[in-house]
């Protein structure tokens, strides 16, 4: 009896151990997981090293950003200045069209061509210089005045058959033929040396009084065109007092499309158009 409680007493006090050691293992276990489950907590709940990486990354982002801003900016800086760079030049070149000097040292651009405007009297000119010169006339006309354009757009023919024609008349007066044509040169341009081959020319005179000399200066219609063709894009291309510049004696009819701005610093220099080329240079 005894051998057999001896023997029990063993048995149990074996499973009593067995059973302390299943116990401190589930208590090792779950101590593990409650230590994991309060790292991956504070991990959640203090992410300081995780924003300062987030807000470093999104600094570098926003860096970044400003970079690809600034890079875009200076795109965009280099793409309008390119655009206005291009307008510049297109405005130069038109420009230069427009102020193309013409006279008895430049002769007309073996490649000129114009691209005509035909008006209702049968005289043609520039289309850039239609606009400014038919809200001229109409002005004109509605301060009672009577502009007639006399004469436009010139061919090589027909500058030659007027420079020709006064050639000979000082001929006839009895002028050498050197001083013929130079006495001619003085009133009509050497054929290829003449604005009106231009296409931006007009000579403009008074219906009360069509003959082209100086008493053309003195008609109403006349005053009022010298006086406000700036603000139309035009100049009067020989003033009395610049014919030693120009080489041409006076014209008061004689009138040129240069654009608004050139003619309105011109105006207000008192210049003419060989004076404000040469100041460009």
């Amino acid at each position: 009896m005894l051998h057999i409680f001896g023997s029990t007493v063993k048995k149990r006090t074996v499973i009593s151990l067995a059973v302390l050691y299943i116990v401190l293992l589930m208590i090792v276990i779950i101590a593990g997981k409650i230590k994991k489950m309060k790292l991956s907590s504070e991990n959640i709940s203090a992410p300081t090293t995780g924003s300062d990486e987030v807000t470093e990354l999104s600094a570098q982002a926003v860096q970044t950003s400003t970079r690809r801003s600034d890079n875009n900016s200076e795109s965009s800086d280099l793409d309008t200045q390119a655009v206005l760079q291009t307008l510049a030049s297109a405005t130069e070149a038109e420009n230069n069209g427009l102020l193309t000097l013409v006279n008895m040292s430049h002769t007309l651009p073996s490649d000129w061509s114009v691209d005509l405007v035909q008006l209702r009297n049968g005289q043609s000119i520039d289309r850039r210089a239609y606009d400014g010169l038919q809200a001229m006339m109409d002005d004109a006309r509605a301060e009672g005045l009577d502009p007639l354009i006399c004469s436009s757009y010139r061919t090589q023919e027909k500058q030659e058959q007027l420079y020709t024609n006064k050639y000979n008349s000082y001929i006839e007066q009895g002028y050498s033929s050197d001083d013929a044509k130079a006495y001619a040169a003085t009133w009509v341009a050497y054929p290829g040396t003449s604005e009106h081959q231009l296409g931006l020319t007009v000579d403009i005179c008074s219906v009360s009084n069509q003959n082209l000399d100086d008493s053309q200066g003195d008609t109403a219609t006349q005053q009022w065109l010298m006086a406000n063709c700036y603000k139309y894009g035009f100049i009067l291309r020989y003033p009395s007092d610049k014919s030693d510049i120009t080489g041409i004696s006076y014209e008061p009819w004689h009138y040129r499309y240069v654009g608004k701005n050139v003619a309105q610093e011109i105006h207000d220099k008192g210049i003419c158009l060989e004076e404000y080329l040469e100041i460009q240079q």
